[in-house]
């Protein structure tokens, strides 16, 4: 699984073919506000009193946020449990992978009952599920409920901290386009976490998925996208930025538990039996090659057809790779983060599509997300920044931009 997620989660997709380079302007100080951050982190997770926080971090990686947000915990009335460092690869190549292998698993189930207790815990940038404790505040979080829920302050991709095929995490660089400096990364999500109208966000959201509940959604874009679906009773995962232990208690999803902030995408796995089309993806990697045009269709949800303009033996052969209980369409999440919007980010497309306009269309595996898609084969970044979305024929979203 982490090979198979590995390789998807560092593809470059694009839409369209799009020429140019950013443009020659000053780059904006890479200055950090790191007790903002913690104190907006905190606000967001309106801390109860003597609920008991817990960082999980990477050694060397956002260090300076670290005291910050645990003295905004405690400030907040909560009671500080530190920060557990993972042991994060690369590894050295004298070491055996089935001892950490087996020394994670131990690790793990040892987490899982010394963390029973936590409240809530804020997995830094790179921290991923793979690592023991945060595997085990996952398992807490599916298992015993209540109140628990972590904050996701990725930044970076959680999969590849040192970075993607283009040197950088956690964006999608489009073609034609140069990678965007950190700087400019660090500027846009530090002003979304900082400044993201919640309440508005909040709104919007909910008018869209009490539109969508019970009605047929249908996505096109201009390269030939046409796919309808239905959400009927799946869970319908809000990221609102709400981390508080009143949502919580409300009976959240898995997902809404793992709270992203910044916030900004609805993300859905319809019913299976619904799913009808076909989805193009202009400009994207299979296989870790890349491919023109990758054409699928899907009937009932299963994938009944997978062609390309270039590269459809890479398609084919990725998809050839994976359970036939997995070739079937997993999710769909649209953003509504103005601050993360392609318009603020000419070139690329920031936080996995949490922006406004940004729509996912996934396949495989969705059990995560309360789908009845199984295997062990998911791609779940594969983003389209031109879709119109109706629903029930009233449109929405128009050419990626919303039109209510």
């Amino acid at each position: 699984m982490r090979r198979i997620a590995t390789g998807l989660l560092t593809t470059l997709v694009g839409v369209g073919v799009i020429f140019g380079t950013h443009a020659q302007s000053p780059l904006p100080q890479r200055t950090m506000q790191w007790q903002a951050l913690a104190e907006r982190i905190v606000e967001q997770l309106q801390l109860e009193p003597g609920e008991k926080v817990l960082s999980v971090a990477q050694p060397g990686m956002f260090e300076e946020f670290a005291p910050h947000f645990r003295y905004a915990v405690i400030e907040a009335g909560g009671v500080d449990m530190g920060v557990i460092d993972v042991l994060d690869p690369p590894y050295p190549d004298n070491w055996d992978q089935g001892v950490i292998r087996d020394g994670f698993s131990k690790s793990r189930d040892a987490y899982v009952e010394m963390l029973e207790d936590i409240d809530a815990a804020v997995m830094m940038p790179g921290a991923n599920p793979m690592l023991p404790a945060y595997k085990a505040l996952q398992i807490l979080l599916q298992e015993k409920a209540g109140p628990r829920r972590t904050i996701h302050f990725h930044w970076t991709d959680p999969y590849s901290p040192s970075g993607n095929v283009t040197g950088l995490t956690g964006v999608n660089v489009l073609p034609g386009f140069a990678p965007p400096p950190m700087q400019v990364i660090d500027a846009v999500y530090q002003k979304a976490v900082l400044e993201t109208d919640l309440t508005a966000l909040d709104k919007h959201q909910d008018r869209f998925i009490a539109a969508m509940r019970d009605a047929e959604i249908r996505v096109t874009t201009p390269a030939g996208t046409d796919i309808r679906f239905r959400a009927e009773g799946r869970d319908i995962i809000q990221q609102n930025g709400d981390a508080s232990a009143k949502r919580m208690r409300k009976g959240a999803p898995f997902l809404d538990r793992e709270v992203e902030i910044p916030g900004g995408v609805i993300r859905v796995a319809p019913l299976e039996s619904t799913v009808q089309g076909q989805v193009v993806y202009p400009h994207s990697a299979w296989n870790e090659h890349s491919v023109t045009n990758a054409t699928i269709t899907y009937t009932n949800g299963k994938i009944t057809s997978a062609t390309a303009d270039v590269g459809e033996e890479h398609v084919r052969a990725e998809l050839n790779a994976a359970p036939d209980s997995a070739k079937y369409f997993r999710e769909f999440g649209l953003g509504f983060n103005p601050l993360l919007s392609p318009d603020v980010t000419p070139g690329w497309i920031a936080y996995y599509g949490y922006g406004e306009g940004v729509v996912r269309l996934g396949i495989g595996n969705n059990g995560e997300l309360g789908g009845d898609v199984s295997g062990r084969f998911f791609r779940w970044r594969d983003l389209l920044i031109d879709c119109t979305v109706t629903i029930d024929g009233e449109v929405w979203l128009k050419d990626g931009k919303f039109v209510q």
